[in-house]
C-alpha cells in the first residue's frame, strides 16, 4: 500500500508539472498584458520599463523556470491587476468552489443511486424507461440553459429562492441542482449496469435463499459491489464538476475560483490563472488518489500493487 501511494504521489507531481507547462505556454502565446496595464497613450519607454519590471522581457524558458521555483515555494507571484498575492486570491475563493462542487456531487448521487437501483431491479419496466429518459434528458440539457430556467422559475416567477450570490443554504440550492443534474446521468447508468450484473451473481441468490430481506440484499450485498465502478468514476466526475463549475458560477454569480480564473484569463493576469489551474489540478489529483484507496476498501480483492 505504501509503495502504491508513493508511486501515485510521483505520478501526481508529474501531472501537476505537466499542467503547469501547458498553462504557462498557452498564456505566453495568448497575448501581452502590458497593453491592458498601461493607458493607450503610454510611450514605448513606459511599456519597456513595465515589461522589465514584470520580467516579461526575459526568454520564456527563464520565465517558466522562475515560475516553477516560485511554485515550489507556494509563491505564484502578485496579481497584475489587484496587486495582491495570486495564491491568496485563489485560496480566498476556493471554499466557495469546493462547497458548490461537493453540493453538486451530493445532488448527483441522490438522484443517480436510487434511479439506478430501481432501473436495475425493474429492468425493461415503465420505471426503467422513465429513468432512462430522465438520464438522457439531463445529459442533453446544457448547464447554462438549465441554470437560467431554474432562475426564471424559482427566483423570478415563484420568488422562492435567490437568483445569485453566495450566502445561506438557500443560495446553494439552484447552483447545486444545475451542477448535479448535469452529472447525475452517467452515475445513474453505471449504477444500473453494475446492479444488473451483480443481481445475477451466485452470492446474491445465496443471500436470498437464506431468507435475507430484499432490502438487505439490494443495499448491503448488491450495491456495495456495484458501487465499485461508480466510486471509480467519481474521481473523474469530481474533475468534471470542478470544470463545470465555471459555467454554473458564471450563471449564478457564485464567487468561486472558476469565475476568478475566467476574469483573470480575460485580463491576461498570468499569476492568478497559473495559481488557479495548478491548485485545482492538485485538488483533482488528490481526489482521484482518495477514490483509488476507497475502491480498495470496498473490495479487498483488488490488488493496488
Amino acid at each position: 500500500m505504501i509503495r502504491y501511494f508513493l508511486r501515485r504521489l510521483r505520478q501526481a507531481l508529474v501531472v501537476c508539472l505537466g499542467i503547469s507547462v501547458i498553462t504557462f505556454v498557452l498564456l505566453f502565446v495568448a497575448g501581452d498584458p502590458i497593453h491592458l496595464l498601461l493607458p493607450v497613450e503610454a510611450s514605448k519607454a513606459d511599456i519597456q520599463l513595465l515589461r522589465e519590471k514584470l520580467g516579461l522581457d526575459r526568454p520564456w524558458p527563464l520565465q517558466y523556470g522562475h515560475f516553477v521555483a516560485g511554485m515550489l515555494r507556494l509563491d505564484f507571484g502578485t496579481s497584475l491587476f489587484v496587486e495582491e498575492p495570486a495564491l491568496a486570491l485563489v485560496l480566498e475563493r476556493m471554499p466557495a468552489t469546493i462547497e458548490l462542487t461537493l453540493a453538486g456531487l451530493a445532488v448527483a448521487l441522490l438522484i443517480a443511486i436510487p434511479l439506478g437501483v430501481v432501473s436495475a431491479v425493474k429492468r425493461f419496466s415503465i420505471w426503467d424507461n422513465l429513468a432512462t429518459v430522465t438520464a438522457l434528458t439531463g445529459q442533453a440539457m446544457p448547464a447554462f440553459w438549465l441554470g437560467i430556467m431554474l432562475i426564471i422559475l424559482f427566483a423570478v416567477s415563484l420568488r422562492w429562492l435567490p437568483a445569485s450570490g453566495r450566502g445561506g443554504w438557500e443560495h446553494l440550492i439552484l447552483p447545486a441542482l444545475t451542477l448535479g443534474a448535469f452529472q447525475a446521468p452517467i452515475t445513474m447508468r453505471l449504477t444500473r449496469s453494475g446492479m444488473a450484473d451483480v443481481l445475477s451473481q451466485d452470492y446474491v441468490r445465496t443471500a436470498r435463499s437464506k431468507g435475507v430481506a430484499e432490502r438487505g440484499v439490494l443495499w448491503r450485498h448488491a450495491l456495495r459491489n456495484a458501487a465499485i465502478p461508480v466510486v471509480t468514476i467519481l474521481g473523474l466526475q469530481f474533475g468534471r464538476l470542478m470544470g463545470g463549475a465555471i459555467v454554473t458560477e458564471t450563471v449564478f454569480a457564485w464567487p468561486g475560483v472558476a469565475s476568478l480564473a475566467v476574469k483573470s484569463i480575460q485580463n491576461y493576469d498570468y499569476p492568478v490563472v497559473q495559481a488557479s489551474v495548478v491548485l485545482l489540478a492538485l485538488i483533482i489529483v488528490v481526489a482521484n488518489l482518495l477514490v483509488d484507496l476507497a475502491v480498495a476498501g470496498l473490495d479487498p480483492r483488488i490488488r493496488l500493487e
